[in-house]
Formats: C-alpha cells, sequence, structure tokens
C-alpha cells in the first residue's frame, strides 16, 4: 500500500505503457510522463518502441488464438513468455529514452489476448462470457519495483460492458474539442472508431469495432507469399492490383457490419476461417494475389465508412487515423476515396500513430492507481463506469 500512497503524493509520474495487439506482429512500448488524472491528465511521450516477435512467438500466438490449440501446461508457459517479452520491452523503452529502469512508477500492460467472448454462450449449464489476456507482470514487478496495472477487460466485462474498446476513455482526455466534433480511427489487426460530439461529456462519446485493420490484408500476405512476408509493407503489393467490386459486394454483405454498436470483434471472427473462404471467393471470381489484396485493403476502408455513415449517431467533422494501418499509403488513399470528411494523421496533431495503444494503456495504469473510472460505458454497454486494471505490487 505504501507504493501506492508514494505514487498518490507526486505531482508527475514515468509510467510505461506496453500494447500487443491483434496483428501479433510485436510488444509496443512507450514511456511516458503523466501528471493528474481524470479531465485534468496532461501525458508527454519520452520515447517509444516496437520489439518484432520472432517466427516462432508470433506463430505460437496465432496458434493459440485460433481457440483451436494450447491446454493448461501450455497457457500457463505463454503467460510467462509474454511476461518476459514485457519486461524485454519496458527495458527497451527505458534504453532508449536513456532513463534508468528504477526511476519508472508505473507499468500498465495489456498482455496478448487469445479469445474475446463479449456475447454469452452456453457453457457449464451457465450461459458465459469472457475474455483473455496473458502476460504475466509479476516478472516486470521483481525487476521495476513498482506496481504494474494489467487485466483491464475483465473489470468492464464483469459490470455488463464488451470489455472493448478500451482506448475511448483516454481518447476523450486527450482528443476532445469544445467546438469541433472529432472521428478517430485505429487500425490495428481490427479497426476501432470513436467519435467525441463537440463539447460532449464522457457519457456522450461512442466508439465499436468497425471490422478488420490489417489483420484479413496481413493473412492474405502471408498466405501469397508462403509465409516469407507478414504484411504488405509500404500498401507496395495492393497498390500493383485493383479491386473487385463483385468480391467486395460479397465482403460487405457481412453480418458484423449491419450490427449495431456496442460491439467488438478480433482474430476468433476474421481469423482464419474468415480468411479461407475470401480466398476461394477470390478463386471463384479468377483475381490475382494483388487484386485480392487490393479488394481486402478497399474492405477495411469501406468498413470505416460504414461505420460513420450507418452506426455513428454525430457525423465527424474530420477524421484522424491512428496505428499501423496509417503508414499504409495505398489503405490512407482507399480511406480518402471513400469519405467525404477530411482525413489526418495523428502525426498531424502532434501525437505518435503507433505509439498511441501503448500511450493508451500507460493513461488507463495511471487511473487505475488513482481510484478514477476508466471505462466508458457508453461505449462498451457497462451498467455502471467501473475502474479496471489489476494491481501487482
Amino acid at each position: 500500500m505504501r507504493q501506492l500512497q508514494n505514487l498518490w503524493e507526486k505531482d508527475t509520474l514515468r509510467v510505461i505503457g506496453l500494447m500487443s495487439g491483434t496483428s501479433a506482429d510485436g510488444m509496443d512500448a512507450a514511456l511516458t510522463e503523466i501528471t493528474g488524472f481524470g479531465p485534468s491528465t496532461r501525458v508527454k511521450t519520452l520515447a517509444f518502441v516496437s520489439l518484432p516477435y520472432d517466427r516462432e512467438v508470433r506463430e505460437i500466438i496465432l496458434r493459440l488464438a485460433s481457440g483451436q490449440a494450447g491446454g493448461s501446461r501450455e497457457m500457463c508457459l505463454f503467460s510467462f513468455l509474454m511476461g518476459q517479452l514485457s519486461l524485454e520491452a519496458c527495458l527497451a523503452v527505458c534504453e532508449k529514452a536513456g532513463v534508468a529502469p528504477e526511476t519508472v512508477d508505473l507499468v500498465g500492460s495489456h498482455g496478448q489476448t487469445l479469445w474475446h467472448i463479449p456475447v454469452a454462450e452456453a457453457y457449464g449449464g451457465r450461459q458465459v462470457r469472457g475474455t483473455l489476456q496473458l502476460g504475466e507482470p509479476s516478472l516486470i514487478c521483481e525487476k521495476f519495483g513498482c506496481p504494474v496495472v494489467s487485466d483491464f477487460r475483465v473489470r468492464d466485462m464483469a459490470a455488463g460492458g464488451q470489455g472493448a474498446p478500451l482506448v475511448p476513455y483516454v481518447e476523450y482526455l486527450l482528443y476532445r474539442k469544445d467546438s469541433q466534433t472529432v472521428g478517430l480511427q485505429n487500425i490495428g489487426g481490427i479497426g476501432n472508431l470513436t467519435v467525441l460530439p463537440r463539447g460532449g461529456a464522457p457519457e456522450d462519446t461512442f466508439a465499436f469495432d468497425t471490422g478488420p485493420g490489417n489483420m484479413v490484408m496481413d493473412q492474405i500476405v502471408e498466405r501469397v507469399t508462403q509465409g516469407r512476408l507478414r504484411y504488405d509493407e509500404n500498401g507496395a503489393m495492393a497498390a500493383q492490383g485493383q479491386y473487385s467490386e463483385r468480391l467486395l459486394s460479397w465482403l460487405l454483405q457481412d453480418p458484423y457490419l449491419k450490427k449495431a454498436p456496442p460491439k467488438s470483434t478480433g482474430r476468433e471472427y476474421y481469423g482464419k476461417e474468415y480468411v479461407d473462404a475470401l480466398m476461394a471467393r477470390a478463386r471463384q471470381e479468377g483475381l490475382s494475389d494483388a487484386d485480392t489484396l487490393a479488394t481486402a485493403c478497399r474492405f477495411t476502408a469501406e468498413c470505416i465508412r460504414v461505420a460513420i455513415e450507418e452506426h455513428s449517431a454525430s457525423r465527424p467533422d474530420y477524421l484522424v487515423i491512428g496505428g499501423g494501418g496509417s503508414r499504409n499509403p495505398t489503405l490512407m488513399r482507399d480511406i480518402r476515396r471513400v469519405l467525404s470528411i477530411p482525413v489526418l494523421v495523428n502525426e498531424d496533431l502532434g501525437f505518435d500513430s503507433e505509439a498511441k495503444e501503448a500511450v493508451a494503456f500507460a493513461v488507463l495504469a495511471n487511473e487505475c492507481v488513482h481510484g478514477s473510472a476508466n471505462n466508458m460505458p457508453s461505449v462498451t454497454g457497462a451498467a455502471h463506469p467501473v475502474v479496471m486494471g489489476k494491481i501487482s505490487i
């Protein structure tokens, strides 16, 4: 308890945020300085690193995230493996910033999502929902000697929410405007839209997962290159193709797109079986690999359009793109073609697109240790605000 009291007595905390997303491409770490909490929060990013997973680790993640593999022994080992990788990312970001690990006050660790069940299923004679993120936080505690906040999503689910998306709370703190309605689209493995109505209160914010971000495109690239490439660097391969109206029309029949928020999704929906069906349909249409990828790229853009046009109560004055997808010129071109509002990237506002989610978990951890509710019921569907995160000391 004394460690928490020490944090409460400081005006500014040095906090690391960790994120490993649905793309399963690496561990992101952001070293921040955070002043205050709640609406008074101010954040400065000192350094950011993204440590790519080697092939063996990535294959383990994708296999376990398929829902068809893994037992108690493997889950035990995997949790500690992710804990080790989380620790390595913390050390790497400190080294990049020239900061001693013992000067870090707090770490917020998202862990690796292996499965997410926001809608109850029959199990053990009950209707059960759940979510599973693994990455043992005690390994960081032991090395850094500071509190670590982890396992954020489960508390929101216990309150009836979907446990996702979580970043909108931080977006409200950092991006809201009194005179404009702001749209924020993160494109990681999954796409997430947040809309902050002009001058709105936290409960006016709405957000939801738009559908696939990079996930489907990445899987196509891995297949057509026989594993040689993990993703389409700079959208070069998709730029060589032409999207298929017929395949795109088929993709847009996706029931998830028609579902009203609150809603969230992940690899359990847009994983191997989904891409199997997409590739089979592309073969029926006689499409080249480049045309198939170009269509998947356009589909991600169209998912964003559908989200804004059909499910957004307030139309954004502009849309800010963050996440790895913002680095894909072909995807950015498609988004600008399908939307009729200005499309920016985080860098236009002085933020780092790739660091955004890692920074968010630093902020969520800071809220947790101050006892400040850090979910958004209007977004997740929870019955009331809760303090998300489990504190390891």
